[in-house]
């Protein structure tokens, strides 16, 4: 065997960063989409931890709707998945499907935004830069899919409209929720998310996708922009 960085596991990460302790300690809904893939996974490849291999993963499936789009074979194309664990993910992926065709009315109603901060507050919490999330919905307000779309500075987050439709368009949702965070805890509306907020739902009406709400989550608090009118008026 030749020589090189050793193989990293979720278990050689300082606990803060383990995304199986934080699951058991803060429940599923908290962790982003790659630190479940993580848990999944179990372990990374030389040089790369498991968390890094899995960000990758959703990058060069093109994203969660790519990935559970992706067949088997195509998942073992990827740098760092053998058969083994592009079987794993295909598994957790069929799971998944199968488990949201049981019972729809089993999904998450997001149709208020104190529903959103119960959802994605603990998830949130304690971040140092803006991060922004988009919730794809189904024609009851029902959770079909989250994702998080970018992470930005310590005030800022370059986004374009279509970083928000891409992953609710390929759910084929019907509403979507948009949600960030402002980490200096207050979670007043700043004017940029005011104009931004207007052009989602501009977008949301040519494209048949009604964006449900804008909620904006500080240190124990949130302000619905729906709810205040900022960004939806007529």
């Amino acid at each position: 065997m030749t020589e090189g960085a050793p193989y990293r596991t979720m278990r050689e990460h300082a606990a803060d960063e383990r995304p199986r302790e934080r699951l058991v300690a803060h429940g599923p809904a908290t962790l982003s989409d790659a630190e479940l893939i993580a848990i999944v996974l179990g372990s990374g490849t030389r040089g790369e931890h498991v968390v890094d291999l899995s960000r990758r993963l959703l990058e060069e499936s093109g994203g969660l709707g790519g990935l559970v789009r992706a067949d088997v074979r195509i998942l073992q194309r990827i740098r760092g998945l053998g058969p083994a664990k592009a079987a794993q993910v295909a598994a957790a992926v069929e799971l998944g499907r199968r488990a949201g065709e049981l019972d729809p009315e089993s999904r998450p109603l997001m149709d208020s935004p104190e529903a959103v901060h119960q959802l994605l507050g603990p998830r949130l919490l304690g971040k140092t830069r803006e991060e922004v999330l988009v919730l794809a919905l189904d024609t009851k307000n029902r959770l079909i899919g989250s994702a998080s779309v970018v992470t930005g500075s310590v005030s800022n987050v370059d986004l374009r409209p279509g970083d928000i439709f891409r992953e609710p368009i390929v759910l084929d949702a019907s509403a979507l929720i948009v949600a960030h965070n402002h980490p200096s805890g207050d979670p007043t509306p700043s004017i940029h998310d005011r104009l931004f907020t207007k052009q989602l739902v501009a977008a949301g009406e040519l494209l048949g996708v009604n964006v449900f709400d804008h909620v904006v989550i500080g240190q124990n608090s949130f302000v619905s922009m729906r709810r205040q009118g900022l960004g939806f008026e007529q």
